[in-house]
C-alpha cells in the first residue's frame, strides 16, 4: 500500500509540474508533452518510455486497490464484531470517504484520459496539439467539466492527506514530538497538489489562459 502510494504521489507531483507549463505558453506546454513522448530517442522508439511508465502507473493503481481490499478483509477477519466506541488516529471525515473517494478518483481518471490524452470526448480531438486540447477541454462553455475536475481533485487531496498521514503512522513516526509537524506536512503536500492541479483549468475557464 505504501510503495504503490509513493509511486502515485511521485507521478502526481511530476504531472502537476508539467500541467503548470501551460502558464508559460502553448509552445512550452507542447514541447513538454513532446519531450515525454520522445524520451531516450533514438535509442528507444517513439513513446516507448512513456508507455512503460504508464503501464507501471496502472500496475501501481491496481496493486494499491488490491492492497486496500486485502487490508480491509484482514481487519474484518481480525475483529468481525465492531468496537462499541471507535476512535481512529487518522481522524476526521476523510477516513469515512476513502473508499468512495477512491472510486470517484478512478472514474475521473478514465474520463480524464478520454478527454485530454486520447481526445475522444475533447472538442479538438486526438490529432490536435496537447495545449489546444487542454484549453478546449476547460473552455468556459464546458464549465461543467471544470466543476467535475475541481471535485475530483479535491477528493484526490483528501485521499492523499489521509494516505500520507496513515503512512507516517505505519512507519511509527507519528509520536507526540512529531505529531503536529507530520500532520502539517500531510496537509501541506495535499494542498500544494490540489492548488497546482486546479490552477490551469480555473485559469482557462476564467479566461486568464487563452
Amino acid at each position: 500500500m505504501a510503495v504503490t502510494g509513493a509511486v502515485m504521489v511521485t507521478f502526481l507531483i511530476l504531472h502537476m509540474l508539467g500541467n503548470l507549463k501551460i502558464f508559460l505558453g502553448r509552445d512550452s506546454f507542447n514541447e513538454y508533452a513532446h519531450a515525454l513522448r520522445t524520451l531516450l530517442e533514438p535509442i528507444a522508439p517513439y513513446r516507448t518510455v512513456l508507455t512503460i511508465l504508464e503501464i507501471g502507473l496502472v500496475v501501481s493503481v491496481v496493486l494499491h486497490m488490491w492492497a486496500a481490499i486485502s487490508l480491509a478483509r484482514r481487519a474484518h477477519k481480525a475483529r468481525p464484531v465492531k468496537y462499541v466506541a471507535k476512535k481512529s488516529q487518522a481522524g476526521g471525515y476523510t477516513t469515512h470517504i476513502m473508499r468512495f473517494g477512491g472510486l470517484t478518483i478512478l472514474f475521473f481518471v478514465v474520463w480524464h484520459l478520454l478527454d485530454l490524452t486520447f481526445g475522444l470526448v475533447n472538442p479538438k480531438g486526438f490529432d490536435s496539439a496537447p495545449a489546444d486540447r487542454m484549453i478546449a477541454g476547460f473552455d468556459p462553455s464546458r464549465w461543467w467539466v471544470t466543476l467535475i475536475y475541481l471535485v475530483a481533485v479535491v477528493m484526490v487531496g483528501l485521499h492523499l492527506r489521509h494516505g500520507i498521514w496513515s503512512a507516517f503512522q505505519t512507519l511509527g513516526w507519528a509520536n507526540r514530538a512529531r505529531y503536529k509537524a507530520l500532520k502539517a506536512s500531510a496537509v501541506l503536500v495535499s494542498a500544494v497538489l490540489v492548488i497546482g492541479f486546479l490552477a490551469p483549468p480555473l485559469a482557462i475557464t476564467f479566461g486568464v489562459v487563452k
